[in-house]
């Protein structure tokens, strides 16, 4: 028994001992006193910038973005001076698991997808871990809001807009099941005179799936336009396509893929499509021009889709869709970690073609565009929400980004992350046993 009470008492002391780094950041109180930010540089994020800017807000709204001269009025507000800094809206990740997925060879910490392959009805938004370690490291390069997507099968399911800093998962929404995602089925090329069994058996259960798709978009269809004494999860949640009030997603990269989904489901009824993914969207630009569709390009920081193309493809992919006059975003696909890249993503591609204020568009206004929440947040605006960040340097620059400041709905954001706290603290162990070298 004594030895028992010993291992127990040294368990709690062991877990009261726990750094505090172990720790997510609390979220942020809301706004109590109006606030403004002066002397920066503003970055609107649609393409004007301010020099000597001041930024005001209160109640969590922008109630001033502009010259410091025209800000005398608001005597009232808390000055922070930001003299010689950045201030960018808070920059938006498309089309990510953050929050639905913590440590990918842990299955316990994964929840981005449901059993079938159907699941129009599933909401990711209910998965969301507002107390994920990943969030924090996210919102310290100036990433502050994700559209949180289910992944896996032919309908993943629907997404939900989020922003980065809340007690759970009803506090983050900001637009809720805006759109479902559809996993266009693999395009299936045979090539060559002799026929590829394998090829043909991949093809019949590519036109089987084809098949279902279609069937579950005649029957939401008609579910829409008729009274049931009994709801039908999977049909009701799919009805807002058919009148626009949700947007259908559409993964896949084939230029051939892009025009025969589209047509597939504006056929059938599909008002509003977004292409994700969209290596290939130069090949087809006239097609998207055509049917008005935007693009989520996932591609900046991955290889050329075709050997022939130029090695540098990918940079410069949103520069030739800026060109061509195709509605974009920029999404970081490549792993949830990597999120906190997303700024450095777009500053790749300015250095690729892109002007730099309409590579900062491609990951705020733009994106927020495309998601339908652009009357709230994506550029620093009177009457927005005040979710914005400031940087010592250019905020797309690896080199000089520098938060060190971010405001999510006029909250003071904690910018605290694990690899901050421990760098600190190692740091501060090897200059001090650092000794002066002898003569």
């Amino acid at each position: 028994m004594k030895i028992t009470k010993r291992y127990i008492g040294a368990f709690v002391a062991l877990l009261l001992s726990m750094p505090a780094f172990a720790q997510v950041p609390a979220p942020a109180a809301k706004q109590s006193k109006p606030m403004l930010l002066k002397g920066a540089t503003l970055h609107v994020g649609n393409g004007t910038v301010v020099e000597n800017a001041a930024v005001g807000f209160d109640n969590g709204k922008i109630t001033y973005a502009g010259p410091v001269s025209g800000a005398s009025s608001l005597s009232n507000y808390e000055v922070v001076d930001v003299t010689g800094q950045h201030i960018y809206p808070g920059l938006i990740q498309p089309n990510a698991s953050l929050g639905l997925n913590e440590v990918e060879s842990v299955r316990a910490t994964i929840d981005w997808r449901e059993v079938g392959d159907f699941n129009p009805h599933v909401r990711s938004v209910v998965a969301y871990n507002t107390d994920s370690d990943i969030i924090p490291t996210v919102r310290a390069n100036g990433v502050l809001m994700t559209q949180v997507a289910p992944i896996g099968g032919t309908i993943a399911g629907s997404s939900s807009i989020v922003q980065l800093d809340a007690w759970n998962w009803e506090d983050a929404i900001v637009k809720a099941d805006e759109g479902i995602h559809l996993n266009w089925p693999y395009m299936l090329i045979q090539t060559g005179g002799t026929v590829n069994p394998r090829l043909a058996s991949m093809g019949a259960r590519r036109q089987e799936t084809l098949n279902e798709l279609e069937l579950l978009l005649r029957d939401a269809a008609v579910y829409k336009n008729r009274k049931h004494d009994s709801e039908n999860l999977k049909l009701a949640a799919m009805t807002g396509l058919f009148d626009g009030s949700k947007k259908l997603y559409i993964h896949t990269n084939s230029g051939k893929e892009i025009i025969e989904s589209v047509n597939f489901v504006k056929e059938r009824g599909v008002k509003d499509v977004v292409i994700v993914g969209a290596r290939e969207a130069l090949a087809v630009v006239d097609f998207l021009k055509a049917n008005n569709i935007s693009v989520i390009y996932s591609g900046v920081h991955a290889l050329p889709a075709r050997a022939e193309e130029d090695v540098d493809m990918p940079y410069k992919t949103p520069y030739l869709l800026q060109k061509a006059g195709i509605p974009f975003a920029l999404d970081y696909d490549l792993s949830i970690h990597g999120i906190r890249n997303l700024p450095f993503i777009a500053g790749t591609a300015a250095a690729h073609g892109l002007d730099k204020e309409q590579a900062l568009a491609a990951v705020s206004l733009n994106t927020a565009k495309i998601l339908g929440v652009d009357k709230q947040v994506g550029s620093v605006e009177v009457g927005k929400d005040a979710t914005l960040v400031v940087s010592t340097g250019d905020l797309l620059d690896m080199r000089t980004n520098n938060v060190t400041k971010a405001f999510i709905q006029g909250r003071d954001v904690d910018l605290n992350t694990k690899q901050r706290v421990l760098y600190e603290k190692f740091d501060g162990k090897y200059k001090a046993q650092a000794k002066p070298l002898a003569n």
